[in-house]
């Protein structure tokens, strides 16, 4: 009997498995968006953006989302369920913070001119792979909000960290795929 708890205990967990898999995928779709901008970038017509300094708040909002993301999965594990709920609240907001500082963002830039739909060249840009940044952080949102409601409004039946630690992984990769876009268009664009 030990044999089999010692081989299930070394497998992962198939939500861990179905979310490296995801990770793996934004993480080419990203990639590759980013290969493109290099490609373009050396066409005719090519225009860079200055990119509004609001994007350096929303990053310091992300940032600390991400600290309290971890903190809230160490509540978790050690049982500190008020803390848990608070810091899991927190770091809803935060991350609710960061979309709207985008999103006033995107805005300067719309009224900039550098982002339009006629135009060519790091505007474009942009705007899709900040837009496509902020779905996915949307949709880390959303996973923290479903997990807060069930938290307080359904029954667990089972203390398992597993849904929390996906999400936390989750909440770090967007986390470190927004600083690795901010640095590619400082230094690239």
């Amino acid at each position: 009997m030990d044999i089999v708890s010692d081989q299930q205990s070394k497998k992962i967990h198939p939500y861990k498995f179905t979310l490296w898999v995801a990770l793996a995928s934004i993480l080419m779709m990203f990639a590759g968006m980013t290969s493109a901008y290099i490609v373009k970038s050396n066409q005719a017509g090519w225009h860079d953006v200055v990119m509004p300094k609001i994007f350096w708040i929303s990053t310091v909002a992300i940032l600390c989302s991400s600290l309290t993301m971890q903190m809230t999965l160490r509540s978790f594990k050690q049982r500190a369920m008020q803390q848990y709920r608070l810091l899991l609240a927190t770091t809803f907001i935060l991350g609710i913070v960061f979309i709207v500082f985008q999103c006033i963002g995107f805005l300067h830039l719309w009224n900039q001119q550098h982002v339009t739909l006629k135009g060519s060249g790091a505007g474009q840009f942009l705007y899709v792979i900040f837009g496509l940044h902020v779905v996915h952080v949307l949709g880390g949102v959303i996973a923290l909000m479903i997990i807060f409601f069930k938290e307080f409004f359904g029954r667990v039946k089972v203390f398992s960290a597993a849904p929390l630690e996906v999400a936390t992984t989750y909440w770090h990769f967007v986390d470190a795929l927004w600083i690795y876009l901010l640095i590619f268009f400082l230094w690239v664009g």
